[in-house]
């Protein structure tokens, strides 16, 4: 659904498009939009444009323009479970620190993936987050107040999961245990507001973000991703 709604974004589109697309996108492939209504949310989507880093409410009024980047979190329920993953891609021809933005944040993703697996503690994901994003040298900023977390039965379960490092380890990783990973990386500052529409978070000093996640599976070996497309998986997982 991901890979089809992301070569929907061009110049021009509004996101109330990406969200009306995202939700008959989700029904073709028999699930159900887990973000609409959930906690009076209104939308399918999380569209969040530029600096806004996660939560941008889908409006027939923000049409996307050539150079932005836009964030597309989702999600849906099938059978009971629930996933989550988000994208961020450019509108058009963006600029080479913004690419780089988004290829380090999916990248920052794809280093943690060698730490999830199990035996391994929970924090040494968020660890292996923060050591590619400060190895880059690129000053980025790693958002704190948000993290990811588990999921199942429900789309938010414990445990949070930071991508920062944490003074201690955490609980230990099990075969089957079901995490949604999310590094938001910001270009300036790692804090943070919300807007006054109660939902949309953006960087505190204007930056511009990015922000990548998938649901994971831990297992004994490598995790399995379940929520990498096609096009994610013709990208690599590096």
């Amino acid at each position: 659904m991901l890979d089809e709604l992301t070569d929907m974004v061009k110049p021009g589109i509004t996101t109330a498009y990406l969200d009306e697309q995202a939700e008959k996108l989700i029904e073709k492939l028999g699930g159900k939009p887990n973000f609409k209504n959930y906690e009076g949310y209104p939308a399918c989507i999380c569209a969040s444009v530029n600096d806004e880093i996660v939560h941008g409410i889908p409006s027939g009024k923000r049409v996307l323009r050539e150079g932005d980047i836009i964030s597309i979190d989702t999600g849906m329920v099938i059978e009971g479970y629930h996933s989550d993953a988000a994208r961020t891609v450019g509108v058009g021809d963006i600029s080479p620190e913004c690419s780089l933005l988004i290829r380090n944040t999916r990248s920052s993703f794809f280093a943690a993936m060698k730490a999830a697996t199990a035996g391994n503690r929970l924090y040494d994901i968020s660890g292996a987050v923060a050591s590619y994003i400060e190895g880059t040298g690129m000053g980025y900023g790693i958002v704190r107040e948000l993290t990811g977390h588990g999921i199942g039965t429900d789309m938010h379960e414990k445990p949070m999961i930071p991508n920062y490092r944490k003074r201690f380890r955490g609980p230990r990783l099990r075969a089957g245990n079901t995490l949604a990973i999310e590094p938001m990386i910001s270009m300036g500052r790692p804090e943070i507001e919300m807007l006054d529409d109660d939902w949309t978070i953006v960087t505190g000093d204007g930056s511009w973000a990015a922000h990548y996640e998938n649901t994971i599976l831990i297992t004994d070996g490598y995790p399995e991703i379940l929520s990498l497309g096609d096009k994610e998986k013709e990208m690599g997982c590096e």
